[in-house]
C-alpha cells in the first residue's frame, strides 16, 4: 500500500507538473524582459540612426548595417543575442519532456498494479472469488511402499497384474472432516466376505456371489467408509484375487453392465449408466463402470462405480437422503483409481 501512495504521488506531481509547467512564470517574465531590452535597444537605435543620418550626410559616408538575429544593429553597438527564440523554442521540449516523464510513470504504475493483482490469490481479488464446486478435501495420497524386490502391479516384469503392496493401504483415506463409518472402522481393515455381500438386498445374488468368491479364489477384502457433514455416506471395497486375469474374468461376468448395474445395491433398486462421467479421468490400467440411480429417488439416491485394476475389483457407493451429488462421487472414484493404478 506504501508503494501504492508513493506512485500516486508521483502521478499528481508530474499531472500538476504538465499542466502547470512549474518554473515557466521565470521563463516568461525572462521573455518580458527581453523585449523590453529589444525594445530599448531598437528605441536607441533609431536615435542613433538620426545621429549617424546627420553625420553621413555631413561626411558623405553611408554606414552599413548588419542583421543580428533578424534586426538592425546599430553602429558601434553590442549585438543583442536572440535569446527570446531559444527560449520560444526549448519550451516545446520541456513539455515533451514532460509528458514522457508523465507516461513513464503512468507505465511503471501500471505494471505494478497487474503484478500485484497476478500476485494474488484468486479469492483474494474482490469479486473474483471462486464458489466452491463441491469436492470435497482429501489428504495427500501417497501409495505405500512395496515389498523388497516385488515390482509395481503393471511393471512389465510382473505377469499377474498383482498388487504387491498392502491392500489396506490402496483404500483412499476420508476426506477431512468426515466421520468414520463404524460397520467399516475395525482396526485391522479387512473386512468379511459378508459385510460385502451385505450390500446386496437379493438373496439370490448373495448366494451367487458368494459362490463365486469361493470358485475363483477370492484372497480378502480391504474396506472403509465414513460420513461427511452434508449426509453423504461413502463406502469403498477392495476385493483382491490371485491373478489380474482371475480378476477381469469375475469383473466382466458379475459387475459390468453397459447400461444398468447387473447387481442390485440396498437403496438403489433400480440403475442407469453415468453417462455424465467424464471419460478423461480413466487411467490407462484402471477401468471403470459407473451407474446412477434415476429420478424418482427412495429415501435417497445411491450412485456406484466398479473398478478394476490388475488383480483388485474395487466397489465405490455413496448414498446420501434426498441426491447424492454428482461431483464428490466422481473425485472419490477418481482418486481410487489413482491409488490402484
Amino acid at each position: 500500500m506504501s508503494e501504492q501512495k508513493a506512485i500516486e504521488g508521483a502521478i499528481e506531481g508530474v499531472i500538476e507538473g504538465v499542466i502547470e509547467e512549474p518554473g515557466t512564470e521565470g521563463v516568461t517574465e525572462g521573455v518580458s524582459e527581453e523585449r523590453e531590452q529589444v525594445g530599448g535597444v531598437v528605441a536607441g537605435r533609431e536615435q542613433v540612426a538620426g545621429a549617424a543620418g546627420e553625420r553621413e550626410q555631413a561626411d558623405g559616408v553611408v554606414a552599413e548595417r548588419e542583421p543580428v538575429g533578424g534586426a538592425a544593429v546599430g553602429v558601434g553597438q553590442e549585438p543583442v543575442p536572440p535569446a527570446s527564440r531559444a527560449t520560444r523554442a526549448s519550451r516545446p521540449l520541456r513539455g515533451a519532456l514532460r509528458w514522457a516523464a508523465a507516461l513513464a510513470v503512468f507505465a511503471v504504475f501500471g505494471a505494478s498494479t497487474a503484478y500485484g493483482v497476478t500476485r494474488l490469490e484468486r479469492t483474494d481479488v474482490p469479486g473474483l472469488g471462486t464458489a466452491s464446486d463441491g469436492r470435497w478435501d482429501y489428504p495427500e495420497l501417497v501409495r505405500p511402499p512395496l515389498p523388497e524386490g516385488r515390482p509395481a502391479p503393471f511393471a512389465s516384469s510382473n505377469k499377474a497384474t498383482a498388487h504387491y503392496a498392502d491392500l489396506r493401504e490402496l483404500v483412499l483415506p476420508a476426506p477431512r472432516g468426515a466421520t468414520a463409518d463404524k460397520t467399516l472402522a475395525v482396526g485391522h481393515g479387512w473386512v468379511k466376505t459378508g459385510t460385502f455381500l451385505d450390500e446386496y438386498p437379493l438373496k439370490d445374488d448373495r448366494e451367487l456371489l458368494g459362490g463365486v468368491f469361493r470358485d475363483r479364489g477370492l484372497r480378502h477384502i480391504a474396506a472403509r467408509g465414513w460420513t461427511t457433514p452434508d449426509g453423504t455416506r461413502t463406502r469403498i471395497y477392495l476385493l483382491q484375487f490371485g491373478t489380474g486375469l482371475v480378476a477381469g474374468e469375475v469383473q466382466q461376468g458379475e459387475f459390468a453392465g453397459y447400461d444398468h448395474a447387473p447387481r442390485t445395491l440396498r437403496g438403489a433398486p433400480s440403475t442407469e449408466l453415468d453417462g455424465r462421467f467424464p471419460d478423461t479421468w480413466q487411467l490407462p490400467n484402471v477401468t471403470h463402470y459407473a451407474y446412477d440411480e434415476p429420478r424418482p429417488y427412495g429415501a435417497e439416491q445411491v450412485r456406484q462405480a466398479y473398478l478394476l485394476a490388475g488383480d483388485v475389483i474395487g466397489l465405490v457407493v455413496q448414498s446420501r437422503k434426498g441426491d447424492a451429488r454428482a461431483v464428490p462421487f466422481q473425485q472419490t472414484v477418481a482418486l481410487q483409481e489413482e491409488l490402484l493404478g
